[in-house]
C-alpha cells in the first residue's frame, strides 16, 4: 500500500471540523434555553399542548444533531492526533493500512473496512 497523502487529509479534517464547529455554534445560538424557558410550560398555561409537543420535538431534533457533531468532532480531533503521531492511516485493531477509498469517504476512520465491519463505523 502507498503511503497516504497526510497533508490533504489533514486539510480535509480541519475543514470539516471548522463546519462542524460553525453548525455547533448555530444550534446553541439558536437554542440557548430549555424547551420549558422555548414554550413558557411553567409560566403560561394557556399555550396549546401541540405548540409544546412541536417545540419539544424541535429541540430534541437539535439535541440530536448536537450530539453527532460533538461526536464528530471527537473522531476528528483523534484523527488529527494520529496524523500528529504518525499512526493516521493505519488500522487500529490488525495494524494494516486503511484503503484510501475508506479515507476519503470517512477521513476520521481508524478501521479498515474489514475491521468496520465487525466494530462499526
Amino acid at each position: 500500500m502507498s503511503p497516504v497523502d497526510t497533508d490533504r487529509f489533514q486539510s480535509l479534517l480541519q475543514e470539516e471540523r471548522a463546519r462542524l464547529v460553525k453548525e455547533l455554534e448555530f444550534l446553541r445560538e439558536e437554542n440557548p434555553g430549555s424547551v420549558e424557558e422555548e414554550t413558557g410550560e411553567e409560566t403560561h398555561f394557556d399555550q396549546h399542548p401541540a405548540d409544546a409537543a412541536t417545540a419539544t420535538h424541535d429541540r430534541e431534533v437539535d439535541y440530536t444533531i448536537e450530539e453527532s457533531a460533538e461526536d464528530a468532532l471527537r473522531r476528528i480531533d483523534a484523527a488529527l492526533a494520529r496524523l500528529d503521531a504518525g499512526t493516521y492511516g493505519v488500522c487500529r485493531v490488525c495494524g494494516r493500512g486503511i484503503g484510501e477509498e475508506r479515507l476519503e469517504a470517512r477521513p476520521w476512520t481508524d478501521l479498515c473496512i474489514e475491521h468496520a465491519r465487525t466494530f462499526g463505523p
